[in-house]
């Protein structure tokens, strides 16, 4: 176990590597912080942090920079989730709350995430298999065509134009219409399958039964079709920014970030709306293994519908990271709830 010292010296080389860039030397620290003890002493306990895998010395005669396990420490133990200032938290409301649609919405939040951290942002959408049905629309076309407009608690919408086997009256789909909302309005989409299935024997007549199926049909079909998981990405020349932070070259981690399967593995880590940072070589993936991601939950009521967070080397400001990440995922949230 570190002694609050001890603590405070690997607090103080976090702080000033990730802003400096520069390995750290017992000096610069007892200059730069009120540690109350002399530079031989805090060279000592250097020495100690090094030996318990805290922190390294890049090469002879250097400074020194945290390693993962430091990092770990810090994020744990010594990093508070800095807090967005009124302003700031202002100007994420006021930009999301000009969202038109949730394809806008989840492309202003991976603009905002990308400019408040100067990271990699990445946003899920909305995960159908989280949700729940808001409405179904049934527009008629034509006589034999349908539109099928399906309104999830999300935001997203989904169409289909259905081509049914004989000509529905109006009569027959504002009567379909309101039957299928009274079952699936509400409900979860794992549901709609056993809720629906008895619908077509309301209709008396042959023809309308084979309608009301195949209107059916198409429902369930798009809600498994859209169960496909989503996301957006943006902000990755953020990165050039930080050439010096990845020891080889940053190919393998634009590799990583092109595989979408790999991306939302990492966002499924979170734990609803709890924070979750994973750091260097925690993340499974070997191409990131010199980045950190950051990410929580979204939703509304306390429930997380997906993820969003950012990707960024290890040498990144966790707090202020942290409170970015939190923040906006708490007003996207809220969009969504009153959309």
């Amino acid at each position: 176990m570190l002694s609050e010292r001890r603590l405070e010296v690997l607090r103080a080389i976090v702080q000033d590597y990730v802003g400096t860039e520069e390995p750290v030397g017992s000096k610069a620290l007892t200059e730069r912080h009120n540690l109350g003890v002399s530079p031989a002493t805090v060279r000592n306990d250097m020495a100690a942090l090094e030996d318990e895998g805290f922190i390294a010395q890049p090469h002879t005669s250097a400074g020194r920079i945290p390693t993962d396990k430091g990092y770990r420490l810090f994020v744990d133990k010594l990093a508070g989730v800095k807090p967005m200032t009124a302003p700031e938290r202002r100007a994420i409301q006021n930009f999301l709350d000009g969202a038109v649609d949730l394809d806008d919405v989840v492309a202003r939040t991976v603009r905002l995430l990308a400019q408040l951290t100067r990271q990699v942002a990445v946003v899920q959408y909305p995960s159908l298999t989280r949700s729940t049905v808001r409405h179904v629309e049934l527009l008629a076309l034509a006589p034999a065509r349908v539109m099928l407009v399906l309104i999830t608690d999300t935001g997203r919408v989904e169409q289909r134009v259905i081509d049914c086997p004989v000509p529905f009256g109006e009569a027959s789909l504002a009567d379909l219409r309101a039957r299928l909302n009274s079952r699936v309005a509400g409900r979860r989409f794992a549901d709609v399958p056993q809720l629906v299935q008895d619908l077509p024997e309301a209709f008396e007549e042959p023809e309308d039964r084979a309608t009301v199926a195949t209107v059916l049909s198409t429902l369930l079909e798009t809600l498994v079709e859209e169960t496909e998981e989503r996301l957006m990405i943006g902000g990755t020349a953020n990165l050039t920014r930080f050439g010096h932070d990845f020891p080889l070259t940053i190919r393998p981690v634009l590799e990583a970030l092109e595989e979408q399967v790999v991306l939302l593995k990492l966002l499924g880590e979170a734990k609803d709306s709890a924070m979750t940072v994973r750091i260097g070589h925690e993340i499974a993936h070997e191409g990131l293994n010199s980045t950190s991601v950051v990410s929580v939950g979204y939703g509304s009521g306390g429930e997380a519908v997906a993820k969003l967070g950012v990707v960024g080397p290890t040498r990144m400001d966790y707090p202020g990271t942290m409170g970015a990440v939190r923040a906006v995922a708490r007003y996207v949230g809220q969009i969504l709830a009153e959309s």
